[in-house]
This record gives structure tokens, sequence and C-alpha cells, in this order.
């Protein structure tokens, strides 16, 4: 069992990126253009994350992150900085079998010239002392976002990319990072590729890794796309039950999952009892602030199935498409929740 990276109980953190300043990338809006360039972006980025800090740290959130502030979009960032990838090549393509979107194209063999963001996470290990996790996309949400003309086989390319974040995972771990967090919102959606192959992937990924390691499986951000698919699910959202079984039995550490507003049962959570539960007690797809009693609620609820030292609070998503103030008031409701709870159970 690997060593805790805090000593709170129910340590809060966000699933991953916060909003931008209106300064450096259009608001509330997915892949926004860089307002800023040059040296003006590269020091508009830093101040970017300080203040993203700075906001975490003033709403009480005990595991900060970089808010996602230095990246455009939480996959296709990663892969920019790839070898084997055309971003002038794009083609459509339907992520997640829900929407069409143009992305670019694999042409070779796909490799890692140089870190990708290790010089930003030694930059926010410098600015604090609380524990740090950081987000990448794990390999079957990367190959979902990409049009493959080299591979052919989704098998294949997920391995190569597995390869490729094991190598800038250990980097981020010589960095000071607490958390290696991979996003795959894939995983909610491909369960037969899961069981097959995408967990022994991931699985791929952490190895030799010694800090802690999370999976954050959502139902999306709070965009039109993601809302109306979420129509279509019914009262009864069991698809983690899909895949819960076998990442109950994998070498992954936290399983982070979106529970507040959603209809996921939480009795789903029993499939991974043994397993430290990053519980999303924060929706992100609407404007409405949370009240603390709302978060205390839906812990109170994941506690029945969790052990109390292995729930972490958090959001159920990033909360990039919010306004900031909307989404600071949603941090300050996480915090003010699980104090509510740490008090009643200690």
């Amino acid at each position: 069992m690997k060593k805790s990276t805090h000593n709170t109980l129910l340590p809060t953190s966000t699933a991953g990126s916060l909003p931008k300043p209106l300064w450096i990338a259009q608001p509330k809006t997915l892949w926004s253009p860089w307002k800023l360039q040059d040296k003006a972006l590269a020091v508009g980025k830093q101040d970017a994350l300080r203040l993203s800090l700075l906001d975490q740290q003033q709403a009480g959130i005990d595991i900060v992150s970089d808010g996602e502030q230095t990246r455009q979009h939480f996959v296709t960032t990663f892969i920019e900085h790839l070898n084997g990838v055309d971003f002038k090549r794009r083609e459509t393509v339907k992520i997640r079998d829900r929407y069409e979107a143009s992305v670019p194209t694999v042409v070779g063999p796909v490799s890692r010239q140089k870190p990708v963001f290790v010089e930003d996470a030694k930059f926010l290990r410098q600015q604090t002392d609380k524990p740090i996790k950081w987000a990448l996309p794990g390999p079957m949400t990367m190959i979902d976002t990409l049009y493959d003309d080299h591979y052919k086989s989704r098998e294949k390319l997920a391995w190569e990319f597995a390869k490729i974040l094991n190598q800038e995972a250990k980097e981020l771990e010589a960095a000071g990072v607490d958390i290696i967090q991979f996003d795959e919102p894939a995983f909610n959606v491909f369960f037969d590729e899961v069981n097959d192959w995408g967990i022994a992937c991931l699985e791929h990924a952490i190895e030799g890794l010694k800090c802690e390691t999370a999976v954050h499986i959502c139902y999306g951000y709070g965009i039109q796309a993601n809302t109306d698919w979420k129509k279509t699910l019914g009262t009864d959202w069991r698809q983690y039950e899909k895949v819960f079984p076998k990442l109950q039995k994998s070498n992954i550490d936290i399983i982070s999952l979106e529970c507040h507003n959603s209809h996921v049962p939480m009795e789903l959570l029993e499939l991974i009892r043994g397993k430290k539960v990053m519980v999303g007690a924060i929706d992100v797809a609407n404007n409405n602030v949370e009240t603390p009693e709302e978060v205390a609620a839906t812990l109170r609820e994941a506690l029945k199935y969790v052990d109390a030292d292995k729930l972490y609070p958090c959001t159920n998503c990033g909360m990039t498409p919010l306004a900031s103030e909307i989404a600071n008031g949603k941090l300050a409701a996480l915090s003010a929740g699980a104090e509510i709870v740490r008090n009643e159970i200690k």
C-alpha cells in the first residue's frame, strides 16, 4: 500500500481544469485560443497558474493542482508535443461516440522527444507545500481524440501512448508531484475495450511509479453534447458497473468518479471497496453553487460504501466551461461540506 500524500481526513481536490483568467483565454470556452503570444504567453501561463493555486488555497482545497492553466485542452495539448501526429491534417471523428470534432492525424510512429508538463509541475511545486496532483490524458481517451492513419489499431496506438505517458509520469514524480491522475472518460463508453486492454494499458502507464496514481472516469464536461447525452441515459446510470470489478483488482490507487446530481447509484461504489475514491460532490454542468450541506449529503451517502480514510471529496469533472466566480463558489462549498462530515466522523 502506498503512503498517502496527506494527513487530512477527507482531503479535498478538483478533478482537473479550472477557469482561465479572461486576459489569457476566452472565458467559459473549451479549446479557447490564447490571447497572448511568445514570451508574454509563457509569463501569462505562470501568472494564471499562480492565480488558480491561490483560488484553490483560499477555498481550502487540500490537494492542489495547476488548474490546467498552461494547456488549451486536457488531451490535445499533450499530443501536440509528440512526434508522429500532424495537426495540420485534420479529420472529423466522433469523440466518445457523442459529438463530432476536427482532430489531428497520426501519420507515423508516435514518440516523445522531450518532457511536456514537467517544467510547469516544477513551477507549481515551488509555489506550495501542499500535496499536488497532476492530470494526464489516459491512453484510451487519447486515441479517441485522434484520427489514426498509421497504426490502424486502437489497441496498438494506445500501448504506444502508454509507453510515452509512463516516461512523462516518471519525470512528473521526480519533479515532486504527489498524485498523477489519468483522465479516462472513454472508460465510461468503450466497456469491452476497457476490460480487454484499456486497464492493462493504464497499468503500463503507471509502471514503476512510487507516487499515488488515480484514474478519473466521468460523464464529461458541462458542455451541450454531454448534457444531451446524459438525458438519454435514463434515471439509472450504471456504466461504472462494467469497469469497476477489473479496476478494483488493478494497481491504480485512486478512482475518481462523478456522483453529485448524476444518476449513478451510490451502491456501485461497493464494487471498488478497498480503493481510495475521489467522490465527485460538485456538479460541473450547471451554474448553481452547491450548499455545504448538499456536498455533505453526497459524502455521507458515499461513506456507506467507502471507508472514511479512503474518501477524497472532489468535483465531478473539470470546470473550464464555468465562470470563475461560480467555480470558486463551488470549491468553497466542497471544502465546507467536507468539513461538516469530518466533524461528524471524528
